[in-house]
């Protein structure tokens, strides 16, 4: 028998929030973060043939697990 598969919880910080209301959004739902993640967001933008990219914004996500209790 193998390891007890968990699915994967995550929070994203969203557009009206800090990062620290985040953390404390996920600490009162009795999670910890384990992992931080930031994807760029970028905008496409064609001139002619000539296409560049912009970047606009960044999206942050954290990957938590439950906090364990005695």
């Amino acid at each position: 028998m193998g390891k007890k598969q968990q699915k994967k919880v995550i929070y994203e910080v969203q557009e009206n929030e800090t990062v620290a209301d985040c953390l404390n959004r996920i600490q009162q739902d009795g999670f910890t973060p384990i992992r931080r993640t930031e994807v760029p967001i970028f905008r496409e933008n064609t001139d002619g043939k000539e296409v560049s990219y912009e970047p606009i914004g960044r999206q942050i996500i954290f990957e938590v697990k439950k906090v364990e209790t005695l």
